[in-house]
C-alpha cells in the first residue's frame, strides 16, 4: 500500500514539474539588404501575417533584425553570425540576403520573403519541390519587366530610346534585362543598360538618361530601395519619366510602378514560418507565385516633369496619387 501511494505521489510530482517547464519560444531572424527605415512597411506586413496565424512578436515568437544598410557586401558577415546563433528560421528580404544566408548555412530553414528568380539564382531545384533548406515566394520579376515596357510604350507612344538602370550583379537583373530587350525589339525601342553599383552612380545614370533617352526603367536592387527619396528626386530633377519596381518608389515621389505587391509577399511569408515551426520541411514546401499586382501612378510627379498620363491608363490604375 505504501509503495502504491509513493508511486502515485512521484507521478504527480513529475506531471507538475513538466507542466511548469516553460514553452520554448521560436526565434526568427530577418536578414535584409536595405535599411530598417526603408523596410518598415514590408516588415509590418510580415508581422500582420504572423498575427493572423496567432503569433505575437515578443510574446510567443522572437524576431531578430539584421540590415545591410544598402551595402550587399555586409550581408555575408551578418548571415554567418546568425547561423552561429540559436535561430530556428531565417527570413530573407531579397536575393542578396538569400545568397548570404545560403552560403552561411545548409541546415537552418530559410524563407524567402521574395526572390526574383529562385531557380535561376540556384536557390531551389524547382518551384514545386525546392529540395533543400530554402523555400518562400517568387516575384516572376523577369517576365514583369517586359510588361512594364509595354505599359511605358502605351503612355509614351514616341518612345524610341530606353535607359535601364540597375546593378549588373543583382540576382535576377540579367534575366530582367533580356526580357526588356525582347519586348523592346517588338516596339522598335533601343535599350541601353546603365550600371549602378552604388549610391554614387545614381545621379550620373539619370544625367545620361536625360540626355540620351526618352524614359527609364529602374530595376530592382537594395541600393535603389535604400536610396528611394534621392532616386525619385533625381528623376524629377532631370525630368526623366521612369517606371519602378515597387509602390514604395511612387509613394516617395516616383512616377509609376507596375508589378508585384511586395508587401503582400511579406505577409504570405508568415505562412511558411508557421508551417516550418509546426514540423514541415522547406524542401517539401512549394515556392509560391505572386497573386497581387498593382499599377500605381503619381500625378503630382507627372505634372512636375511635364508628362501626361492617358486617361485609359489612369482608369486601370489600382491607386492614383493626386
Amino acid at each position: 500500500m505504501f509503495y502504491l501511494v509513493f508511486c502515485t505521489l512521484l507521478f504527480a510530482l513529475c506531471v507538475c514539474a513538466d507542466a511548469q517547464q516553460p514553452t520554448k519560444i521560436p526565434r526568427l531572424a530577418f536578414l535584409g539588404g536595405s535599411t530598417a527605415a526603408a523596410l518598415v512597411e514590408r516588415l509590418a506586413s510580415f508581422r500582420q501575417g504572423l498575427r493572423e496565424l496567432g503569433y505575437v512578436e515578443g510574446k510567443n515568437i522572437v524576431i531578430e533584425y539584421r540590415y545591410g544598410e544598402g551595402h550587399p557586401e555586409r550581408l555575408p558577415a551578418l548571415a554567418s553570425r546568425l547561423a552561429r546563433s540559436k535561430i530556428d528560421i531565417i527570413l530573407t528580404g531579397g536575393p542578396f540576403s538569400t545568397h548570404a544566408a545560403t552560403d552561411a548555412t545548409g541546415k537552418i530553414p530559410i524563407v524567402m520573403a521574395f526572390d526574383n528568380d529562385p531557380i535561376g539564382n540556384g536557390f531551389v531545384a524547382s518551384l514545386a519541390r525546392p529540395g533543400g533548406n530554402i523555400t518562400g515566394l517568387s516575384t516572376e520579376y523577369p517576365e514583369i519587366s517586359g510588361k512594364q515596357l509595354e505599359l511605358l510604350n502605351e503612355i509614351f507612344p514616341r518612345l524610341a530610346r530606353l535607359a535601364v538602370l540597375g546593378n549588373v550583379n543583382e540576382p535576377g537583373n540579367a534575366q530582367a534585362l533580356k526580357e526588356t530587350q525582347r519586348a523592346a525589339s517588338g516596339f522598335g525601342v533601343k535599350v541601353q543598360f546603365l550600371d549602378v553599383r552604388g549610391p554614387e552612380d545614381i545621379e550620373t545614370a539619370f544625367k545620361t538618361a536625360s540626355k540620351e533617352h526618352d524614359a527609364a526603367l529602374v530595376l530592382a536592387g537594395a541600393v535603389f530601395f535604400s536610396q528611394r527619396p534621392r532616386l525619385v528626386q533625381l528623376a524629377i530633377k532631370y525630368r526623366v519619366p521612369a517606371v519602378y519596381q515597387a509602390s514604395e518608389y511612387v509613394d516617395a515621389g516616383g512616377l509609376m510602378t507596375y508589378g508585384v505587391s511586395i508587401n503582400d509577399l511579406f505577409r504570405r511569408a508568415a505562412a511558411y514560418v508557421d508551417k516550418i515551426l509546426k514540423g514541415a520541411k522547406p524542401a517539401d514546401l512549394p515556392v509560391e507565385q505572386p497573386t497581387k499586382f498593382e499599377l500605381v501612378i503619381n500625378l503630382k510627379t507627372a505634372k512636375q516633369i511635364g508628362f501626361t498620363i492617358p486617361a485609359s491608363v489612369l482608369a486601370r490604375a489600382d491607386r492614383v496619387i493626386r
